[in-house]
Formats: C-alpha cells, structure tokens, sequence
C-alpha cells in the first residue's frame, strides 16, 4: 500500500474523488461556505489523516495538479473574447479601477500589518493575497515572504471574496453588472470568478479580465507600496 500511496495516480485520485463529492454538496446547498474547494480540501485532510498517510505522498499527485492552475485560469479569456465589445467601450474605468482596487488592497494588508505589528515575513506573506496563486506564489517568493502562507490566505481571500462581494454591492446599491465582476475578479481572483460566472455571462467575463489585470498591478505596484510604506 505504501508503494501505491506514494504514486501520482493517488494524489490525483483522491482529489477528484473529494472535489467531486464538494460539487455535489454545494449544488445541493448553495452556500458558498460549503464551496467545491473547501469541501475537497476538508475531505482530503480528513482522509489522510484516518488512514495516517504522509502529505508528501498525496503531493506527488498534487504537484501535478499545480501544473494545470496556469493553463486553467488562461481559459477564463474565453468567455472575455465574447464580451469584447462591452471591454472596449469600457476599457478606461475598468483599467482604473482593477489597478486602485489592487493597489487598496496592498496597501491596507500593509497598514494594518503595521498597527497589529505583524512579523515582517507574514506581513509579506500576506501581501498577495488577491491575486491568482501561480502569480501570488512568485511575487511572495521574490518579495521574502512565506509561500506557504501566502497559498493560504490566497484561498480564504479567494473564498470570502464571493461571500461577502456580492452582499456589499447590494447594500450600496451597486447593479452594474461590469462592476460587480470587476469587483469580484479584483478581491478574489479565480474562485471568486466561478461565482461570478453564475451571476452572469458579463460578471464572469469581467471578473477573468480583472485576474489578469489585479495579478500585472500587484505586481508593479506592490514593491513600490513596501517600499514608501514599510
């Protein structure tokens, strides 16, 4: 049995198998805190520790599965290249705003990182926080911080993002249906784009232009904002 737990094939296996269990639940359910995701990683962790397997088999599979993260979120441009006339007309407020929304969000992880004195590595950590992994994961590595960390917070801003976004647009009033997605693909990235994407044709392929565009403004912004703030 060790000789198959520490085959790719198993890690592969076992995530699909609970991924697929997590859809079935949330179709049921509909409540975002019972998300595919969470409900996969929970079920995964639940399994490797009943049957007492090491996380080092299970990533033999999962490493694998990191390799298609980057060619996935590229398949949100899909529904974008159907959206094209709606980017064009729009293309200044919705640059605009992708680049304050990502650039807000630096700064506040930095400010409150500050008032709460935060460890200097975590504070970085946590610096990526809105961006899709593949680019969250470098920008922590070259900024110092803990990659492990920043794959974390990645995944809860990821899932608090459809929770809560779409809630405070209805508080304010806000029914654009461009905005919305901007606002969600901006604070919460590729899982926040699925809830997007069943809000609508438009919200979901607004919200896949802003993962692009939040990654390439972190990125230019986030070493300047350290450096003026920090």
């Amino acid at each position: 049995m060790t000789d198959l737990f520490n085959t790719p094939a198993f890690g592969i296996i076992v995530s699909i198998f609970a991924f697929e269990i997590g859809i079935y639940v949330y179709g049921k359910t509909r409540v975002m805190l019972l998300h595919p995701l969470v409900v996969g990683i929970c079920l995964v962790i639940l399994f490797l520790s009943i049957f007492n397997i090491e996380p080092k088999s299970y990533e033999n599979g999962g490493n694998i599965i990191k390799l298609f993260i980057g060619p996935a979120t590229v398949c949100l441009a899909v529904p974008l290249y159907k959206q094209l006339d709606i980017l064009k007309k729009n293309a200044m407020p919705i640059l605009v705003g992708v680049f304050l929304g990502s650039a807000s969000g630096v700064v506040s992880v930095i400010l409150l990182g500050k008032l709460f004195k935060l460890n200097h590595e975590i504070l970085l950590s946590l610096v990526p926080k809105s961006i899709t992994n593949p680019i969250g994961v470098e920008l922590s590595r070259q900024l110092g911080g803990n990659i492990s960390l920043t794959v974390a917070v990645i995944m809860v801003t990821g899932l608090l993002g459809p929770i809560l976004t779409p809630w405070i647009c209805k508080i304010l009033g806000i029914k654009n249906k461009i905005a919305l997605g901007i606002a969600i693909g901006t604070a919460s990235h590729a899982v926040g784009t699925s809830k997007a994407i069943e809000l609508g044709e438009i919200e979901g392929a607004m919200s896949g232009l802003a993962i692009g565009l939040a990654g390439l403004s972190t990125v230019l912004a986030a070493p300047i904002l350290i450096l003026l703030l920090m």
